[in-house]
C-alpha cells in the first residue's frame, strides 16, 4: 500500500469520527444552551441543573442516532477489510 492508500484511509476515518461525535455534540450544545438560558431566566445557578439534562439528551440522542452510527461503523470496517485483503 502506498501513502496515498494511508493517507486516505487516515483521513476516511478522521472523517468518520467527526461525522458521528456531531450530532451528539451538536444536541449537548443545543441542551445546554437552552438550559443555561432558563437558569439566567430563573437565577437558579444550581450545577446539577446544566449536567442532568444534557446527560438525558446525549442519552436520547446515541439511542435515536445509534442504528446510524453502527451502520456508518460497520460499513468503514468493512472497507479496512477489504483493504487489508488486497495487501500483498
Amino acid at each position: 500500500m502506498n501513502t496515498d492508500g494511508v493517507v486516505r484511509i487516515v483521513r476516511d476515518g478522521l472523517l468518520l469520527v467527526l461525522v458521528l461525535s456531531a450530532g451528539p455534540l451538536a444536541v449537548a450544545t443545543l441542551t445546554g444552551l437552552i438550559v443555561s438560558l432558563l437558569q439566567a431566566t430563573t437565577q437558579m445557578q444550581e450545577a446539577t441543573l446544566s449536567f442532568v439534562p444534557k446527560l438525558a439528551a446525549v442519552a436520547f440522542a446515541l439511542v435515536f442516532l445509534g442504528p446510524w452510527m453502527l451502520q456508518e461503523i460497520v460499513r468503514f470496517a468493512q472497507l479496512m477489510f477489504a483493504y487489508i485483503v488486497k495487501i500483498p
